[in-house]
């Protein structure tokens, strides 16, 4: 268990430490395309703008597209499989970069990854108890699948900014799954006593919408 503990911890922490530095790396570059007004300058500067952004962030892009593709699955698969998973990823994305070019590969892991986490989501819906979670509450497994499902649509919404109708789409379903997540998170205590007091048939009867397991 300590094991698992540690990889849990390991994989949280390098989620956020990239997120963070994605973060920070956008705030100034909005901050800097002010101050720098280069919304003022030529179409040529520009386009050099963006495309030297996009270099300097596109490694993180990568890294946190890989640890999805690693942080999905683990609530699903023991870690012994885990990896052995991991590695069967990485090496069709990296046959796929090599044959279709780097977006395609990374569209392979985004792609397990979402398919991986409907699973999970739908999994985690009807209460399965082989889904491995932090917190133990249905609501907070819940909130939980729903946010990371909002992780990965995301980056996967950066793949098809310029198909607006699909990226209209994808960002609204990601606002959507990430602000429910959120609030079953944050307040699963709080929504499961009103499931309860909503549903006491179905509760007595040991259905999920108001279950919170200790």
């Amino acid at each position: 268990m300590q094991k698992k503990a540690s990889y849990d911890f390991y994989l949280i922490l390098a989620t956020t430490v990239v997120l963070a530095l994605i973060s920070a790396i956008c705030v100034w570059g909005m901050f800097y395309f002010k101050m720098a007004q280069i919304h003022e300058m030529t179409p040529a500067v520009k386009i050099a703008w963006q495309n030297r952004m996009n270099t300097v962030i596109a490694p993180f892009i990568i890294a946190l597209i890989v640890l999805l593709g690693i942080c999905v699955p683990k609530r699903l698969l023991p870690t012994a499989w885990l990896n052995r998973f991991a590695v069967l990823l990485v090496a069709a994305a990296g046959l796929t970069s090599w044959l279709a070019g780097v977006k395609n590969g990374l569209l392979v892991i985004l792609c397990a990854s979402l398919i991986l986490q409907s699973v999970i989501l739908v999994m985690a819906i009807f209460g399965s108890a082989r889904l491995s979670f932090e917190k133990k509450g249905y609501w907070a497994r819940v909130g939980s699948s729903l946010i990371h499902l909002g992780l990965v649509l995301f980056i996967l919404d950066l793949f098809f900014y310029r198909q607006q109708t699909l990226h209209l789409l994808l960002f609204w379903v990601t606002t959507g799954a990430s602000v429910l997540g959120m609030t079953f998170c944050f307040y699963a205590e709080s929504i499961a006593d009103l499931a309860r007091r909503k549903w006491p048939i179905s509760l007595s009867r040991g259905s999920a919408p108001g279950r919170e397991m200790e």
